[in-house]
């Protein structure tokens, strides 16, 4: 039997956080799914066109970032120890009222994929202005995508007249369902502060009609029903849910500032949550309560938020920042486990933003993407457990990264474009900024 790829004597763990790994083991690659994995021993007879040795390393579904913008490298560093509101209004605003365009989004997008692929992460789900770039850069970088155009109530990039955002938002929508593989297109609002009730409303008709995720920031702060022009509730999720916005098909992005009653709302509805540790607690939002999430039944994925507010994009480092600042608060080390990361970062994150099924196990059947991690490097000697994973810097171990069958990275470079290039034209675009902020 002739098949695309195959991995062999490799450890293989094929559902993280379900049970040790397989080794040594194989990992069969065909038509853009995974074919067969398992143990050597029963590795059938084929013949493959692509062969990679995969002895020293551990084959595992890549991880799947819930919420990014991948535009905003650009401003990685710009504005550093501030709060989340101070942070927003009087520096990543201005700045992206003077930066953002479609060269800067193309761009920007491309090196935040190839630095995610770096890294491990084969899935991301984004949300910015002018997201057909994203979308551009993602595909062509070989990284899959969950694009958002955004939606927001002020003059912004791509939709100058406010009037006309759900117009844009629908437009994307239409241009990129089924257009591409790797892009699942979507829609982001910002947030129930920066958008006023009917155009909620309406963003919700537009993708219940389109059949196309829900993206919105809530709950990201104390402050943050307070400055809800409208509210129809004392909490942000009671509001939202007031709105009709809860349902299967809405994913609420942070999420640190709700109690029971709020957690109790989004179990009911099946809403899902992205939370994003590093960023809120480099912006001092607080801190999710992901542990009550998860005996609720939540389903919930794990994000890094922008390289602006985090500023790292690999998720290796945000399931170790999760792990541990979850035990601080009870003090209980049992909190959130290692185990639990490890599948809130593939398959858990994947269901909930409503991915394909499969997708971040190595199942038969499943989207092929996949990466090798070098079980060799020195921060992983001795491998003891799998917690290693999650309480190291396991992204800078990912030597190899499959996407939907193809491979994308191999012994750490980037296969699909010219890295160097991208960073020069990022560089020249933020001396570019620099000079407009007039600094």
């Amino acid at each position: 039997m002739n098949i695309d790829l195959l991995i062999t004597g490799c450890a293989v763990l094929a559902v993280p956080g379900g049970g040790p790994p397989i080794e040594p083991g194989f990992v069969a690659v065909d038509s853009g799914r995974i074919l067969q994995a398992g143990p050597m021993t029963r590795c059938p007879s084929l013949h493959a066109r692509t062969i990679i040795d995969g002895r020293g390393h551990l084959a595992m579904p890549g991880l799947v970032n819930g919420h990014c913008h991948a535009p905003m490298t650009l401003f990685r560093g710009l504005a550093d120890d501030l709060d989340l509101m101070t942070w927003l209004q009087g520096h990543i605003f201005p700045a992206e009222s003077r930066a953002v365009n479609p060269e800067m989004v193309y761009w920007c997008a491309k090196l935040a994929a190839a630095e995610m692929l770096l890294s491990g992460t084969t899935t991301v789900a984004d949300g910015y202005f002018h997201e057909d770039e994203v979308a551009r850069a993602c595909a062509e970088t070989g990284l899959r995508c969950l694009a958002a155009q955004a939606v927001i109530d002020y003059p912004a990039p791509g939709a100058e007249d406010p009037s006309r955002n759900i117009e844009v938002a629908a437009r994307f929508l239409e241009r990129w369902q089924g257009r591409e593989p790797l892009v699942t297109p979507a829609v982001f609002v910002h947030s129930a502060y920066t958008c006023a009730n009917h155009t909620l409303r309406r963003a919700k008709e537009l993708t219940t009609t389109m059949q196309a995720p829900l993206f919105i920031h809530a709950a990201e702060t104390r402050a943050e029903v307070g400055q809800i022009a409208s509210p129809l509730a004392d909490s942000a999720i009671a509001h939202l849910a007031a709105l009709d916005l809860l349902d299967r098909d809405t994913i609420c992005v942070h999420c640190v500032w709700v109690d029971d009653h709020d957690l109790d709302l989004l179990a009911a509805h099946g809403t899902a949550v992205v939370t994003c540790p590093q960023s809120n607690a480099k912006l001092a939002s607080g801190r999710a309560p992901l542990a009550a999430m998860l005996a609720r039944g939540l389903r919930v994925a794990l994000g890094t938020d922008s390289a602006a507010s985090n500023n790292s994009l690999d998720l290796f480092r945000e399931m170790d920042f999760a792990g541990k600042i979850h035990k601080v608060d009870p003090c209980d080390p049992t909190v959130v486990p290692a185990s639990s990361l490890l599948a809130m970062a593939t398959h858990g994150g994947a269901e909930a933003l409503g991915l394909p099924a499969g997708l971040g196990t190595l199942s038969p059947g499943a989207p092929a993407d996949l990466i090798l991690v070098d079980l060799h490097h020195p921060h992983f000697q001795p491998f003891h457990s799998l917690r290693l994973l999650v309480y190291n810097q396991a992204g800078t171990s990912v030597r190899t990264v499959v996407v939907n069958g193809r491979i994308v990275v191999h012994d750490r470079q980037v296969l699909t474009i010219d890295l160097q290039e991208t960073c020069k034209r990022v560089r020249a675009l933020a001396a570019m900024e620099r000079l407009a902020a007039g600094n």
